[in-house]
């Protein structure tokens, strides 16, 4: 994924929204995607539901990543408030939260960041 994807996905999304997002909202997103380790995998996460619902199963095999880590990630994504679970147990479906919809402008200042972060790495390499 590239952070390309979340800016447009920023702008599609954006365009019924007339008001910035909460500062409290924009703070909270810096933390969970910039300032935790697998912040970049969530954020994969987001994208991939922005499309559609996914389940957990779903979401590993389109990442081809460990159902378990996917399962973490979405538990702090849920205790976090930025995505939604219908259903119980195995077939859950997971998809954007309406509180992160309203924010979602904050996600282009975490793609700025994570990109930041992103470059420093490969400096560094």
């Amino acid at each position: 994924m590239e952070l390309v994807e979340i800016r447009e996905l920023v702008r599609t999304r954006s365009a019924a929204i007339s008001h910035k997002p909460d500062r409290d909202a924009r703070r909270l997103l810096l933390y969970v995607f910039t300032g935790t380790r697998g912040g970049y995998t969530r954020l994969k996460i987001i994208s991939l539901l922005s499309g559609r619902p996914f389940n957990t199963n779903q979401i590993a095999s389109e990442m081809n990543l460990d159902y378990k880590a996917i399962q973490h990630h979405l538990d702090v994504l849920m205790k976090n408030n930025l995505v939604a679970k219908l259903g119980e147990k195995y077939g859950a479906m997971f998809y954007l939260s309406n509180y992160l919809e309203a924010n979602i402008l904050a996600l282009d200042d975490v793609a700025t960041k994570l990109e930041r972060q992103l470059n420093a790495k490969k400096v560094y390499l």
